[in-house]
């Protein structure tokens, strides 16, 4: 008898594309039953969803399954770009990315030429639970890697968030929405221990077992309450808007096994406008679906005093710069100026979630006191 045929696992297969253009990002919230969802927003029958995203997530191509958390409800965060002597930068990444759990984001940007804030090479994400310093921890992290200058630049608001490269690729230059986005606030939210409790083991990644019919029944006993708890309180949680998405996150920048790429280009975009019309013109560049990140963030003077951001990934650079001119064209159409645009290129990338944990946080620091620079 022959051997049954490999499980495709590249994601420009058929059947794996049409699950993977909903189960990047278009499982929003808590839902007891999320490969379900899925299948049925696809077509896909669930045995075969459960298979194909199982052997994905071995072989790779997908790198983490997990429920998202709105981190920026339950803890202080910000976007922080460093300057860092070129000779570390290398060694300035892995630090972050291995060694410190609360950053999450890694990056390494480049420009094309020379403008205001090119000479800031490497981009983190960084989040502190309530109560905590941002420049505390960043304090601690220059000193540990190094670093020249740091410039934290929190989200005061959120247009755009969701990673979903799959079904973004047919995407074409001036897609969006009919109308402006609306603008999530970065307000935190006070939770109970039974909360925290069941909200910390509904975010750990999935393994390769739990990708099943029901995923939550044995996160429930993480939690140490039943089932129907579990459910009750994740309802709750997503009452409050502090969960975000059910996600089948694909390795993006590194290629496959086979050599295949999900995207090849990530642009992080800046966006000058009058103050007074941040909100405004974030609903805007927010409302294009081609844009996995947008907020509102203050660059200030070391950015060119850019108050918008957002992000493009694509498998081609002109056409995701003609994403952009899209935007532009927009903005210029309907009358908001922009005083200045930039683009930075992402270079190396890994992506983990950050820490939000109190003991951690403080367990870390306890580590570092007493040590100097380790680079």
């Amino acid at each position: 008898m022959s051997a049954a045929p490999p499980i495709p696992v590249e994601h420009s297969d058929e059947i794996n594309t049409r699950i993977l253009s909903v189960s990047e990002d278009m499982v929003k919230g808590f839902v007891p039953n999320p490969f379900q969802v899925i299948a049925e927003r696809s077509g896909i029958p669930l045995p075969t969803v459960l298979e194909r995203i199982r052997a994905m997530l071995e072989a790779g191509v997908i790198r983490r399954v997990r429920q998202t958390l709105l981190a920026t409800k339950l803890a202080h965060g910000a976007l922080v770009a460093w300057k860092i002597d070129p000779d570390k930068i290398d060694a300035t990444f892995d630090f972050m990315f291995r060694e410190d759990p609360f950053s999450g984001h890694v990056v390494t940007r480049s420009t094309d030429r020379d403008i205001s804030g090119s000479d800031y090479r490497l981009w983190t994400t960084l989040k502190v639970p309530q109560g905590r310093s941002l420049e505390e921890h960043a304090d601690v992290l220059k000193r540990l890697v190094g670093a020249h200058e740091y410039i934290l630049m929190p989200a005061n608001g959120i247009f755009a968030l969701g990673v979903g490269h799959v079904r973004r690729k047919t995407m074409e230059p001036g897609d969006r929405a009919p109308e402006p986005v609306a603008m999530d606030t970065t307000t935190t939210v006070e939770l109970s221990d039974e909360e925290w409790d069941v909200l910390l083991s509904l975010k750990e990644e999935l393994t390769p077992d739990e990708i099943c019919e029901n995923p939550w029944l044995g996160r429930a006993a993480v939690a140490n309450v039943s089932y129907e708890r579990f459910c009750e309180v994740a309802t709750e949680l997503n009452r409050k808007k502090v969960i975000g998405r059910f996600s089948t996150f694909l390795e993006h920048v590194k290629p496959s096994q086979s050599g295949e790429r999900v995207t090849r280009f990530n642009g992080l975009f800046h966006w000058a406008v009058p103050k007074g019309m941040e909100q405004q013109a974030g609903a805007e560049i927010g409302r294009h679906f081609i844009l996995t990140h947008c907020y509102w963030r203050e660059g200030g003077p070391r950015f060119g005093n850019v108050n918008i951001m957002a992000v493009i990934h694509g498998s081609e650079r002109d056409r995701v710069l003609a994403h952009k001119a899209a935007i532009d064209a927009h903005l210029a159409n309907i009358g908001i100026p922009v005083s200045y645009t930039a683009v930075f290129w992402g270079g190396r990338s890994e992506i983990k979630p950050s820490e939000i944990s109190p003991k951690v946080y403080r367990e870390t620091h306890e580590r570092w006191a007493t040590m100097g620079t380790v680079l």
